[in-house]
């Protein structure tokens, strides 16, 4: 399916790796320019190399940790022209309120919570002044399936679930449109490490880790691309009835 989506401009951040570097991909692939944002630079550089190279699309790479909220507003500033803004950036971390300190607490919701509005609070005024665009939010299923064992991420997801609705509320009336998904368990570098540390624990084989996932619906996870896909269809005007609302993608996960 064509999107419709070619010659549009997006910013795509965390998009070295996993969803946000599936993500940058089908939008390259769709057409569009691209802005990435990451921490490291090396890292974007060989990100922008592979996808020009596929897809021949420009790709304007920007360093900087986004945790720090002079440099997310800088880079708001710089792309706030853009067609279509997906904030992906952030990894908080697993644990139950005694493990997960202060500083830990907030220096994960710095990038993942305050990087997503820093960077929102300057794009979206901007997309509405000019009466068009879209802001996609990779969030998370800890936000409808909560742990008290992923407590900092059920409440900085929760928080981005509340954040994405309040801004769709008012959105349409400016020519915007405001979503989220939350991914369930995806298949990135960060999940398998994570997974093969268990199985070498748990089942003496790090390569078995799949086995440790087999309790998900169809007997596996998800995959960066799949959540990329949904991500590519909501920020095109295929989705230009959707608005405000955040979307499980799990594969039925969330309802177990």
């Amino acid at each position: 399916m064509d999107l419709g989506l070619a010659g549009k401009t997006a910013l795509v951040t965390g998009a070295s790796k996993g969803i946000g570097l599936a993500v940058a991909h089908v939008l390259a692939a769709e057409g569009c320019s691209l802005h990435i944002a990451l921490r490291t630079e090396a890292d974007l550089e060989t990100a922008r190399d592979d996808i020009n190279a596929k897809y021949g699309a420009q790709v304007t790479v920007h360093a900087g940790s986004l945790a720090d909220s002079a440099t997310a507003c800088t880079l708001a500033e710089t792309c706030k022209n853009v067609d279509i803004l997906v904030n992906n950036a952030g990894a908080i971390p697993a644990g139950d309120i005694e493990m997960i300190d202060e500083a830990t607490w907030r220096e994960a919701w710095d990038l993942k919570v305050f990087g997503y509005i820093n960077i929102s609070r300057i794009i979206y005024p901007a997309m509405c002044k000019r009466g068009n665009g879209v802001i996609v939010n990779v969030l998370g299923n800890a936000a409808v399936r909560p742990s008290h064992n992923y407590v900092a991420g059920a409440a900085g997801n929760s928080s981005l679930v509340g954040f994405t609705k309040a801004l769709g509320r008012e959105s349409y009336d400016h020519g915007v449109r405001v979503v989220g998904i939350n991914p369930g368990p995806i298949e990135t570098e960060r999940l398998v490490t994570l997974q093969k540390v268990h199985a070498k624990k748990t089942l003496g084989d790090e390569s078995r880790w799949r086995e440790l996932m087999s309790d998900g619906p169809g007997g596996r996870v998800g995959t960066s691309e799949e959540c990329a896909n949904v991500v590519a269809f909501l920020a095109s005007d295929k989705a230009s009835w959707v608005n405000g609302v955040v979307f499980s993608v799990d594969g039925g996960g969330s309802l177990r």
